[in-house]
């Protein structure tokens, strides 16, 4: 991995900090190349704005250790998993968010309570529980994201990943949003949750969203 990709990840988590989409050491981010088969993710135990270039870990998806000497996140198997079996997914953030994490509590889907959150999928599946770090749990978080870009992990964060770190956080942003408007929806009333016909055109939409 040069540089570039491991400023990108120092980058993104500066921003989780600085949006306040999570705090402290919470959370990781990890970028694949599929070409080498190395991915590089944030190391254990260090606060975003400490990480440096060089305490950025490149890996094997098996776990063997090709550049750094430092720890790489406890949740690498759940970013390896994603990449051995998805192919459209080459980065990923895991982030401890408010109001997506109130949800997972709830360990309940995160329903189409706004159109936006299309940019995960139709809605946002909540895993099953285990403890962080775990092959289960990163087992549990692939089973729960089939076919979406996200996943709430049951009392504990988001996951999202993507073609790109740019992408991923944006999509961490807008669940997180959608999180918050569902939070704030139950707590005065019962909101209207959009249909699947309704979702499948947001679906299309999306697809040529934006810039190319």
């Amino acid at each position: 991995m040069d540089i570039d990709a491991r400023e990108e990840l120092i980058k993104y988590g500066k921003k989780l900090v600085d949006t306040n989409l999570t705090k402290g050491m919470g959370g990781n981010l990890s970028i694949y190349d599929p070409k080498t088969g190395n991915m590089a993710i944030t190391p254990s135990g260090i606060e975003f704005y400490d990480i440096e270039p060089e305490d950025i870990v490149i890996m094997k998806l098996d776990g063997t250790i090709v550049e750094g000497d430092k720890k790489p996140s406890s949740e690498w198997l759940m970013h390896a998993v994603q990449y051995k079996r998805r192919v459209d997914i080459a980065a990923i953030i895991h982030a401890h968010t408010t109001y997506a994490t109130v949800i997972a509590t709830l360990r309940e889907t995160l329903p189409p309570v706004h159109y936006m959150i299309a940019v995960a999928g139709p809605d946002v599946r909540c895993a099953e529980y285990a403890a962080f770090g775990t092959r289960e749990l990163a087992e549990n978080a692939y089973e729960a994201m089939i076919d979406r870009y996200a996943v709430l992990l049951a009392n504990h964060g988001i996951l999202a990943g993507t073609y790109s770190l740019s992408n991923a956080f944006n999509i961490i942003e807008e669940v997180e949003y959608c999180a918050q408007i569902y939070y704030m929806a139950r707590a005065i009333g019962n909101p209207v949750i959009l249909n699947p016909m309704e979702m499948d055109i947001m679906k299309k939409k999306f697809q040529t969203y934006g810039q190319k």
